[in-house]
């Protein structure tokens, strides 16, 4: 039997979560990597996000990651217009009403933000602001992930999101990996990392 392999990849913005679609949108083939048969993406992060995107052969490490006893924690670097007051942090971080499916609302669960310093250590993505325009970056960790959450999050409290780089789950990072490249990692460093 075949072992299972798996991959670290920085999602670069302007591309699907996905190898196969039937819309015209770059793929996860356009990356320059040869993934073998049956790689699949762990969780998404949508066409406009980037950063650490988790691919495995493995078809039980989603139920384990997202549906396990034990949630797991993953963090968001988030670039906004305009300044973020003390007031929104705390709205933020003790749980925001956000839009959900079929014209409902939904309450995030308590989760950490912080306002942070412009990282330096992220990659040019081609944004380009107008000189005068203000903004803040946050650092939010959170465990749960409904369907643009964190986007969701940001536009409650009226700031538009600029940029979402998912920057780590558990103790996997995107640091040290560039746009569109993938990184393979051992079974053993996968799973404690991500403590599986």
């Amino acid at each position: 039997m075949n072992e299972h392999r798996y991959f670290l990849l920085n999602k670069p913005m302007n591309m699907v979560s996905q190898f196969v679609s039937t819309h015209q949108v770059q793929l996860l083939t356009n990356i320059n990597f040869d993934f073998p048969e049956g790689t699949h993406a762990i969780g998404r992060l949508d066409q406009m996000s980037e950063g650490l995107l988790l691919l495995t052969t493995n078809k039980k490490v989603t139920k384990l990651l997202f549906q396990g006893k034990r949630p797991h924690l993953r963090t968001y670097l988030v670039q906004v217009k305009n300044k973020v007051s003390q007031a929104t942090l705390d709205t933020l971080q003790n749980g925001v009403a956000i839009s959900a499916p079929n014209g409902t609302t939904y309450t995030t669960t308590p989760c950490k933000v912080d306002l942070i310093a412009p990282p330096t250590n992220l990659w040019d993505n081609g944004i380009v602001l107008h000189e005068n325009q203000q903004t803040d970056w946050l650092s939010i960790a959170l465990t749960e992930g409904k369907f643009h959450q964190v986007r969701k999050m940001v536009a409650a409290m009226h700031h538009r999101c600029i940029r979402l780089v998912r920057w780590s789950i558990e103790d996997i990072t995107v640091e040290s990996i560039a746009p569109g490249k993938v990184k393979e990692v051992t079974e053993e460093y996968f799973f404690s990392s991500l403590k599986l």
